[in-house]
């Protein structure tokens, strides 16, 4: 992913901070925000962290969506985080299986969750997101628009470069209609990914609500807007209450509500 970093994902801690706040549409009509962030951080039996991080979006025409973002994420760091914990397995293949198994189980909880509210399991309508970093690697699953853009390398100038993961696919080759866990079939739109990089510092997880903030028209990561949202946490000089308010200021603001009027969620993670 570019040329090494000094740092790697076996040494220091990560400090995680997330933000979700109602896009203008909401705001303008009193609706809540249907986005939801979670992180936790988990200890193998030999005492390596485990961090998981989640991000969801509702589906805005679901009466229940902003619930079912809410729970999904909670049983997406939940149940990620405790097969990484329990499942010390290397980098390849094993992890692919490692996130399809807790998808699955996530899918499974939410399901009967819903359930038991007697609505329609289409009310709690979500896309998810999540990261998993353990010592030995990254990996990422996702249904819906997610984005995962991680920073690791420097270019010949020293300029720290941020990669975007890949994304999950469409519903079909011919259609941008969003995937949700509660889709028909969500399972074969799954993507995931093993990244083995240890030069990986910082990972910035978003819902699509800040996609033309996080990606340039190239769809390539926009370097400035990352390293901004990711500069504050790396010190610990600001007060977190300020920096979560100056965070929600920055997403709420008129230059990102012209371009994204939906819910916006940031989650941040970097090494200290």
């Amino acid at each position: 992913m570019g040329r090494g970093g000094a740092s790697a994902r076996a040494g220091g801690e990560w400090r995680t901070h997330g933000v979700s706040v109602e896009g203008y549409r909401h705001r303008r009509t009193g609706v809540p925000c249907q986005d939801a962030w979670h992180s936790a951080q988990f200890r193998t039996g030999s005492g390596d962290r485990i961090v998981v991080l989640a991000v969801a979006d509702g589906a805005g025409s679901r009466p229940r969506s902003q619930e079912g973002a809410q729970l999904a994420v909670r049983l997406a760091t939940e149940h990620f985080g405790r097969e990484a914990a329990q499942l010390r397995v290397p980098a390849g293949e094993a992890v692919h299986g490692l996130l399809h198994s807790a998808f699955q189980s996530v899918c499974r909880e939410f399901l009967v969750a819903v359930e038991q509210t007697g609505a329609p399991a289409q009310d709690f309508a979500t896309t998810l997101t999540v990261v998993v970093i353990t010592p030995d690697w990254l990996g990422h699953l996702s249904v819906g628009d997610g984005l995962v853009i991680v920073r690791a390398g420097t270019d010949e100038d020293g300029i720290p470069l941020f990669h975007l993961l890949p994304q999950a696919a469409a519903a079909s080759e011919y259609s941008n209609e969003t995937v949700f866990l509660t889709s028909r079939d969500a399972g074969r739109w799954v993507r995931t990914d093993c990244v083995d990089d240890p030069g990986i510092d910082a990972v910035v997880l978003s819902t699509d609500g800040l996609t033309q903030a996080a990606l340039t028209r190239f769809q390539t990561p926009n370097a400035s807007f990352l390293a901004a949202v990711l500069g504050p946490l790396e010190t610990s000089a600001k007060d977190p209450d300020t920096e979560e308010a100056d965070l929600a200021e920055l997403l709420r603001s008129d230059r990102l509500s012209a371009v994204n009027a939906d819910d916006k969620t940031l989650l941040r993670a970097v090494r200290v």
